[in-house]
């Protein structure tokens, strides 16, 4: 396996990527670093944890500090927490050259991020929806700068190639340079080489006047699943599913794990941390019905330790890069066969262990054959620890507990609701009296 100094990487930065304790390439890393120097497109396919990131920073980094003036590169990503966790390792790497990067999210002031736009900082990371709400709606003066950007790369490109992000991507390309041996120069990474994906490489190479493209596929094969990675499913009656789960967290083996729970939406990720605080763990949350300030704050306690297990939903499942992740529980079975991919692709990073569990009830038998069929590995049975039977312990200790810990938790979040809908009401019935007087 080559060095980074022999790749073609100036020595700061291989000082940088030392400093953060990356002093050997990935596969990817390898594959792709000498031919985005070289000016190359690139598609690039790697399993998580691979290291997709330094993958494409390293050779952004390297040709801006050469030319440092104006927006250099965009990077788009499909999630607000996978943007902030680009935006540090862009300013750890780029730390001792000035780097300046501009963190374009939802859920954050658009003044504030227009103003910083505006001072053509060098990277720009971004989410596609905030990305082209500046487009849209702010001046010539703010987003002009995009208009010579030399790169653009397109982080979990599967998930920004589909329906959901089509408009907003849209509106996002129009207003940067044309790609082409003129224009800018674009890389697309990805975990999952969709058909979508899969398409997009033929027509780069048969597009006329364009760059040079090199594709390259690590481990995309195996489906992204790593061999160190143990995959179990536990089966349970779905009523006694939070019961099961207080259980597992307090067996002697997983009592101090890092832990993330999945869930499928929002609303159970709300009810399941009240349950979880209410039994004395130390739990925060990630989900879409928080404010970014809070999802920040969350996040942040996570990665610090500060609390040992995370509720989220599936924002947290694509490319955050969390070391000390030792457990991933499926508390809900994801529908979509690719995302139980990127759930259990956040534990087992970088050659480490991990361990997955999926919570499977009657209903969902025919999911986990999808997910079986799609990785091309059998899911193992939950097996005790020694001495300790989890059904028995759920039977006798842990059900009536966690059901009367359960109605607390509801009637708890009900009454919250009805506060801030008294709040609401007075608010609006303020503004009304105001208008009033005014008129």
């Amino acid at each position: 396996m080559p060095d980074f100094a022999s790749l073609g990487v100036d020595k700061w930065l291989v000082d940088s990527l030392s400093a953060l304790s990356i002093r050997r390439p990935t596969p990817i890393q390898a594959a792709c670093i000498g031919p985005l120097l070289s000016g190359q497109d690139c598609i690039g396919g790697s399993r998580t944890g691979s290291g997709k990131t330094a993958a494409f920073a390293v050779p952004i980094l390297q040709t801006w500090a050469r030319d440092p003036i104006g927006i250099f590169a965009v990077i788009l990503t499909p999630t607000r927490e996978l943007a902030l966790q680009i935006t540090e390792q862009f300013r750890a790497l780029g730390a001792s050259q000035g780097i300046k990067v501009c963190l374009l999210i939802g859920g954050v002031d658009m003044r504030t991020q227009a103003l910083q736009l505006a001072t053509r900082p060098h990277i720009v990371v971004a989410t596609p929806g905030r990305l082209a709400d500046h487009v849209r709606s702010s001046g010539e003066d703010t987003v002009g700068g995009l208009r010579r950007v030399k790169m653009l790369v397109l982080d979990e490109a599967d998930r920004l190639l589909d329906e959901t992000f089509a408009e907003d991507l849209g509106e996002c390309l129009e207003i940067l340079p044309k790609a082409g041996k003129q224009g800018r120069q674009t890389a697309l990474f990805t975990a999952t080489m969709t058909e979508e994906v899969r398409q997009l490489k033929e027509l780069e190479k048969a597009a006329e006047g364009r760059r040079e493209v090199f594709v390259c596929e690590v481990d995309t094969d195996k489906v992204a699943i790593p061999p160190t990675l143990s995959q179990r499913y536990l089966l349970l009656a779905s009523y006694t599913r939070e019961a099961y789960l207080h259980t597992l967290l307090s067996t002697p083996l997983n009592l101090e794990k890092s832990t993330i729970i999945f869930v499928n939406r929002g609303t159970t990720a709300v009810t399941l941390t009240h349950i979880l605080r209410l039994l004395d763990h130390r739990v925060t949350a990630l989900h879409s019905h928080l404010p970014q300030s809070e999802r920040t704050d969350n996040l942040g306690r996570f990665r610090a330790s500060a609390a040992r297990i995370l509720v989220a939903t599936d924002v947290a499942s694509r490319g955050l890069d969390i070391p000390t992740v030792e457990l991933v529980v499926n508390f809900d079975v994801p529908r979509d066969p690719d995302d139980y991919i990127h759930r259990v692709g956040r534990t087992a990073r970088a050659g480490k262990g991990g361990e997955a569990i999926t919570f499977v009830s009657e209903r969902d038998v025919t999911l986990v054959e999808s997910i079986e069929a799609r990785t091309g590995r059998k899911l193992d049975k939950y097996e005790d620890e020694p001495g300790v039977s989890l059904e028995g312990r759920v039977v006798r200790e842990t059900l009536q507990l966690v059901s009367e810990k359960k109605r607390i938790a509801k009637m708890d979040i009900d009454e919250g609701r009805n506060e801030n809908g008294k709040r609401k009401r007075k608010l609006v019935d303020k503004a009304a009296r105001r208008k009033l007087q005014k008129s």
